[in-house]
Order: C-alpha cells, then sequence, then structure tokens
C-alpha cells in the first residue's frame, strides 16, 4: 500500500457521493477525484502518491508554506490551555495580542479591528460597519453601494450583492438593492503589460458618474479589490486607485479596500494599501492572517470609524449589534500570533518584494505561446489567461487545472485564467518548476 494513502483508511468508504462540494463541478470530480493526502513546505502530495508544487498557496492563504510547525504548537498549546471562551461580554487575552501585532503593520490609523470567521464574513461586516457610522453620523439616507465589474467579494449574500462576477449571483436573485459597479479595469489594448498600466485611471470617473447620478449624499462607500484578484489578477491602473481616494473624500464616501488576497506580503508590502500609497477607511483580510490553518477573518477600521460607532450609544450599551460566536476564537488568535511571528521572523513580506522580479520574469515568459491570451501580474500574483477553448469560457481552464495537477501543479483557475501565487517562502527553483511544468502544458494546446 501507498504510504500516503494509509491515513485515507481511516475515511474508507465505498462512495465520495456524501460531501457536496464548494465551487466544483461535482460530478466530474467524483469521476476521478484530486484527493490531497499529505501538504509541506512549498507541495501537496495526491492519495496516488504523486507530489504537486503548490503554485497558488493553496487558495492564496497559505503564505508561509505548509506544515509550520510553529504554528501548530501554539494552536496546540492554546487548545491545551483554552480551547473555546465566547466573546459575548468575555474576552480571553490572545484577540487583544493579536488586534495590537495586526495595527503594527497596518497602515495609520487603523488600531480597532473585529475579528470574524472568513473573508465572506468580513465583507458583511464591513458593510455593516458602513451603515452603522453613516447612522451614527446622521446620514443615514446613505443607502447605496458601489462595487466593480468582475469584483470577487465573496459568497455571503452582501459580498455577492457586490460580486461583479455573474455566475456568482445568477442563481442567488434575493441580493441587497442599490448596488452599482463600475468598469472593471481590464483593457484589451494593456494586454501582457507588466504591473500598472499607463492608461485606464479614468475609469475610476465612473464613481463621479454615480455621485452626479445618484447623489453623493445617497452614497456609503465603495468596495475594491485593489488587484482584484479571482478573477485573473486585474492590476490596477496608475493613479486609478488615487483616483477613487479622490472622489470619496470630495463627497464623504468610505472607501473599503477587500485586502482578501492582497494582504500579508502578496504585493510585496504588508498590504496593498502601503504597495500603492492609497489608504482606505476600512480594510478586509482573512486567509493568510492563519496561514490557512484556522479559519479567520478581520476588518480593520480607521479610529474615527470605531470612535463614531462606539461613541453614539449610551454609556454601558452594547455600540455594535454583530458578532459570530466563532469571532476571535482563541485557537484562531493563536494560529494568527504564530503566524505573524513568522512573516516577521523570516521576513517575508521583504522576501517577496525581492523574488517578484523574477517570478513576474518568469511568468512572462510566457506570452509567445500562442494559446496565452493576456498575462497580468504585480508582486507575487499573476494571471495567465488562456484563449477560450470553441468560444466557450472556462472549458479550457477547467481541462488545464486537472491536466496541471496530474502533471504536479496545483494553480486556482477561474474560466480560463490560471492564477500563479506562490507561496512567500518561495525559491527561485520552485518558480522555475512552476513555470516549466505551465510551459509544456500550454505549448500543446
Amino acid at each position: 500500500m501507498n504510504m500516503l494513502a494509509e491515513p485515507l483508511q481511516k475515511f474508507a468508504t465505498n462512495s465520495l457521493e456524501s460531501h457536496w462540494l464548494p465551487f466544483t463541478a461535482s460530478r466530474d470530480f467524483k469521476a476521478e477525484p484530486r484527493l490531497v493526502v499529505k501538504s509541506e513546505g512549498m507541495y501537496l502530495w495526491d492519495h496516488k502518491g504523486g507530489k504537486i508544487i503548490d503554485g497558488s498557496s493553496a487558495l492564496f492563504n497559505v503564505a508561509a508554506g505548509h506544515g509550520r510547525k510553529e504554528i501548530i504548537e501554539a494552536v496546540h498549546a492554546q487548545m491545551l490551555q483554552n480551547d473555546y471562551s465566547p466573546h459575548f461580554q468575555l474576552g480571553h487575552p490572545g484577540s487583544f495580542a493579536l488586534s495590537a501585532k495586526l495595527s503594527q503593520i497596518l497602515p495609520e490609523p487603523f488600531n480597532h479591528i473585529f475579528f470574524v470567521n472568513s473573508g465572506s464574513e468580513a465583507i458583511d461586516t464591513a458593510l455593516k460597519i458602513v451603515m452603522a457610522y453613516h447612522r451614527a453620523r446622521g446620514e443615514g439616507q446613505r443607502l447605496r453601494f458601489v462595487s466593480r465589474e468582475r469584483a470577487y467579494h465573496g459568497v455571503n449574500i452582501g459580498g455577492v450583492s457586490l460580486s461583479g462576477l455573474m455566475k456568482n449571483r445568477e442563481a442567488f436573485p434575493g441580493v441587497i438593492p442599490n448596488v452599482v459597479a463600475m468598469r472593471h479595469t481590464w483593457d484589451s489594448e494593456n494586454t501582457f503589460v507588466r504591473g500598472q498600466a499607463e492608461t485606464g485611471a479614468e475609469l475610476a470617473d465612473d464613481l463621479q458618474r454615480f455621485c452626479d447620478m445618484y447623489g453623493a449624499s445617497t452614497i456609503a462607500a465603495v468596495f475594491v479589490e485593489p488587484v482584484a484578484g479571482s478573477t485573473g489578477t486585474l492590476v490596477p491602473p496608475k493613479g486609478y486607485l488615487e483616483r477613487l481616494r479622490e472622489i470619496c473624500d470630495a463627497n464623504g464616501i468610505l472607501l473599503v479596500f477587500d485586502e482578501v488576497i492582497t494582504g500579508f506580503g502578496r504585493l510585496g508590502a504588508p498590504f496593498a494599501a502601503q504597495a500603492f500609497g492609497v489608504t482606505p477607511d476600512i480594510m478586509t483580510m482573512a486567509k493568510a492572517i492563519t496561514n490557512g490553518t484556522i479559519p479567520m477573518g478581520a476588518v480593520a477600521a480607521r479610529d474615527e470609524i470605531y470612535e463614531t460607532i462606539t461613541n453614539s450609544a449610551p454609556e454601558n450599551a452594547i455600540e455594535f449589534f454583530h458578532g459570530y460566536t466563532y469571532s476571535a476564537h482563541p485557537v484562531a488568535c493563536a494560529a494568527g500570533l504564530a503566524t505573524l511571528d513568522i512573516y516577521e521572523r523570516e521576513g517575508l513580506f521583504d522576501r517577496a518584494a525581492d523574488l517578484s522580479g523574477y517570478f513576474l520574469d518568469a511568468i512572462y515568459s510566457l506570452k509567445n505561446i500562442p494559446a496565452v491570451r493576456d498575462i497580468r501580474g504585480y508582486g507575487m500574483m499573476a494571471g495567465v489567461e488562456a484563449w477560450p477553448e470553441d468560444g466557450k469560457p472556462g472549458v479550457r481552464g477547467n481541462r488545464l487545472q486537472k491536466e496541471l495537477f496530474w502533471k504536479g501543479l496545483h494553480v486556482k483557475f477561474t474560466g480560463d485564467t490560471a492564477i500563479v501565487a506562490p507561496a512567500l517562502i518561495a525559491e527561485k527553483s520552485h518558480v522555475d518548476e512552476m513555470v516549466d511544468i505551465l510551459r509544456q502544458t500550454l505549448s500543446v494546446l
């Protein structure tokens, strides 16, 4: 028996039918399952004994590599000491330690953190914070939200309402009203541009058009991913984020950065806010906050937002009627603290900045392959988009993801775009391995 398959015996079953898989073509998957039974460092192992290099940091969340013993030991110690205590009218030391440590790597003035359990929960929490803030200021008429085409903001109903991905919305028509979408920033004239395009900042003026059309006083907030991640790495043009910030400031609109993917070193800085030099009013984060070990997310708000909401309530009264049973779970906080220690001790954010040039050089070396339609990249994140197969978007991408897995490379696909985002511990040899498998596979299409 294959030693890697041995752990499966305790889960032995004659069927995979019971599990309804997320974001998966379930019937196709169960016909030829791809099961991961081990992970360590930059690699995964499948149930057949195959070794797969992880080209997308799992789902962009395992930024420090798999199997970090420091996190495992911290989680174990916390579970022995306090496996769970609620955070409603109670607390535990870990959440205060984690929020203080997070504040140290956030831009000023972000010194207040609300903990949740995922990026989706972070977005819905941010929506509530926005509404509570405007109500506390006597501007409860601000009920309109602005998002973008091709946006992904999680799968809870608030995030789906902000979504600009049609497939994420079409089966769920009961979304919140009063959401309008700006145009996305991908431009066919800027294909194969590395980093930020020189043109396209004027796309941010869609927000000004909405101010003129609906009245700026009706708009509560603008939600954007600094780099649109799940749609295939859409990098903002130069001046675009700055223009959004300018319009928001002029009209009393809050700017929310969804940093669930771009946070924790992915762009060579702690967060995209620092990478692009644009400070929002609210930031959502998740994924790499615990290196993927324990579910967790967070929302950071400018001090003035926190103070406005808390000071508007009567003394000794609950100020913000929101939270989850597992908000700031003690074990998740322990994992978060251990993860931030690794980022700091190993200098992984700086390491990402140093490796980015080599990584992007390697990725852009694929541009002359006929099957490649476009390449986009920034920091340690890139989208390699293939031409659709027979005019059917997504068919080729689905096939490529499976084919690449069996050839030894895991990458996340959205439609026909491979999103390559290695762990920040990657060496140049790992980058070469990923790109070689991509080249071999794309060259024969």
